[in-house]
């Protein structure tokens, strides 16, 4: 264990083993309900992890999913950990419409909401789909009252990613004022942006390279920002049907992702995401005082708010 704690954030995006995007179709769509379920147990079997370690981290929790297990999400928010929003019906923000987009991250954040009885302030998309084609939802986001969001990639990938997007955590500016974002983790090799946030990765690297990346990136003074998902822990879950690679990217080394997490948590101090950037709730604080102060009307934060570099 590192002897300082650095500003490293850990994440799950709360989600059924069926409802990835990479095994999306209208037919599967309509038979969510019917498919067996297995997001609490493995959530449960995270929370029990994360417990032993002392750790807390930030889940951002599907509407869909908190919906019908209400009573996790207390549970998630009673071991001490952040619950932010993953929207409501997991669907690609590539593939919705702004009103559509308004609407589910709204419904997802007054139900996560009406749970736990506080404030929901993050937002990741599904399948990291705020892309340049759909840079507008930021200004959504801040409009709906979140005040961070942890969608935008760095990278290239043929389903989501923003090359030249800033790989720090930093300020957005919309129209409609500052979002806080949470940029997934990525390293720069051969002058090339490599993802190394967890996921996917996290299963296809061998650790020890990975733990190299992520040192490297520990050593030039920047936060880990790691993601992953409950299914990544059940490697006895029902297998779906779809393309090779579609299979290859969800099912890959899945029996590892246990040891690895347990290993990864040994070498580096992780806390949530508003624990390890506390300028979040600063942001936060400051538009609800500015709200308050106009009758309800909630100014943007000033651009003189600190940044993060």
């Amino acid at each position: 264990m590192p002897d300082t704690i650095a500003k490293h954030c850990l994440s799950f995006d709360v989600e059924e083993h069926f409802q990835v995007s990479a095994f999306e179709s209208p037919m599967r769509r309509r038979h969510w309900d019917q498919y067996e379920s297995r997001v609490e147990a493995n959530t449960e079997k995270l929370l029990e992890l994360l417990g032993n370690r002392r750790v807390r981290a930030t889940f951002f929790v599907l509407g869909w999913v908190a919906e019908r297990y209400s009573s996790l999400v207390r549970r998630i928010a009673s071991a001490g950990h952040e619950i932010a929003s993953h929207g409501y019906a997991h669907e690609l923000i590539t593939a919705q419409t702004p009103a559509a987009f308004r609407d589910d991250i709204r419904k997802a954040k007054g139900i996560l909401e009406n749970i736990l009885s506080q404030q929901v302030l993050g937002y990741r998309a599904p399948s990291f789909s705020i892309t340049k084609d759909t840079m507008w939802a930021t200004q959504i986001l801040v409009e709906e009252g979140y005040v961070y969001d942890s969608s935008i990639f760095p990278v290239l990938h043929d389903r989501y990613g923003v090359p030249s997007a800033n790989p720090d955590v930093h300020q957005l500016l919309t129209s409609s004022g500052l979002l806080w974002e949470v940029p997934p983790s990525t390293v720069k090799c051969l002058g090339v942006r490599v993802p190394v946030a967890g996921g996917g990765y996290f299963r296809l690297y061998p650790y020890p390279l990975l733990r190299t990346l992520l040192r490297k990136l520990e050593t030039e003074g920047s936060s880990l920002v790691m993601y992953m998902h409950p299914w990544e822990f059940d490697p006895n879950q029902p297998r779906m049907e779809g393309s090779i690679m579609s299979r290859l990217r969800h099912y890959m080394n899945l029996d590892k992702t246990e040891l690895r997490l347990r290993a990864l948590l040994q070498d580096f101090s992780f806390s949530s995401i508003q624990e390890a950037f506390p300028q979040i709730a600063h942001h936060h604080r400051l538009r609800t005082e500015a709200s308050a102060n106009v009758g309800g009307n909630c100014s943007p934060a000033s651009s003189s708010d600190v940044l993060l570099n």
